[in-house]
């Protein structure tokens, strides 16, 4: 669909979304795809993505869910706007469909897809309505959009430490990053549930999946923290010296109490949220 005129909420933060993870893609890929590859299976089921499905996967990033729906037989484009990120995913499956673009205008027609998948994609962008309702126009009737988004931060070891430790340290939550929407706002299941009814979806669900990731050390975490993600890492870059490391001690000695057996067991609740497009009238 064409961006309609006039200026877009959150403009700054969708930019900094978009140039940052140009610099964190390879950080990312080093430490959250096997995280969030634990969502990919369940995510495909719930959009019933199966052989010569057509599917578009929004902020496919280096391509996990868009490689496990390729594995099914399906035709994939995975869509993200850095370029890093393609290129990433170009390598790992090169019978994959890639498109550079803005989630927020999809430069697709209507109903081009049998499916729409976004992993975690609408906590990186600045007004997640309009790419729901974009999702929504790509939809033949019908199909199907299923998204995830992150639990409430308690909900999940690795942000919950992390909260904590800021507390602890008295840091300013939001330092060095532009104004954008609450991270955590869909967790809530009421409001993700009125997310995909305003695209126009029916028959609306949302569930929870749980599941560990195991990391090595807290140290690893860190680090995926600081080169693998946007408003964290910023967060983070933002403190002084001292406080950053006082930051980095705490979220350590917090993570450490997940040890079990030699290596962190990280829990995570995850929402996963699906809508069914409905028919569109007949112009006149």
């Amino acid at each position: 669909m064409e961006p309609s005129p006039g200026e877009q909420p959150f403009a700054d933060f969708d930019a900094f979304e978009a140039s940052t993870w140009e610099r964190q893609a390879a950080g990312y890929d080093g430490f959250f795809p096997a995280m969030t590859a634990q969502a990919a299976g369940p995510l495909l089921d719930a959009a019933a993505v199966g052989p010569g499905a057509r599917l578009l996967d929004l902020a496919t990033g280096p391509g996990v869910v868009a490689r496990a729906a390729v594995a099914r037989g399906a035709h994939v484009v995975g869509l993200d706007v850095a370029e890093a990120m393609l290129a990433i995913a170009r390598v790992r499956c090169p019978p994959l469909g890639l498109c550079r673009a803005d989630g927020h205008h999809l430069p697709f027609a209507a109903g081009s897809f049998d499916a729409v998948t976004a992993n975690f994609a609408v906590l990186h962008m600045g007004r997640p309505d309009d790419a729901a309702a974009e999702a929504a126009w790509a939809l033949v009737p019908g199909g199907t959009l299923a998204v995830t988004v992150w639990g409430h931060p308690e909900e999940v070891a690795i942000f919950d430490a992390f909260q904590r430790a800021l507390a602890a340290c008295e840091a300013p939550p939001t330092a060095g990053v532009p104004e954008g929407p609450p991270f955590f706002r869909y967790s809530d299941e009421a409001a993700l549930t009125g997310l995909l009814e305003g695209a126009g979806l029916a028959e609306v669900s949302v569930t929870t999946l749980a599941f560990t990731h195991e990391a090595a050390d807290a140290e690893q975490v860190w680090q995926a923290l600081v080169h693998g993600t946007v408003r964290t890492a910023a967060l983070v870059a933002s403190q002084g010296d001292r406080l950053r490391q006082a930051v980095h001690d705490a979220f350590v000695s917090e993570l450490e109490a997940h040890r079990r057996g030699g290596r962190l067991a990280l829990a995570a609740a995850v929402r996963m949220g699906t809508g069914r497009a409905q028919g569109r009238p007949v112009e006149g």
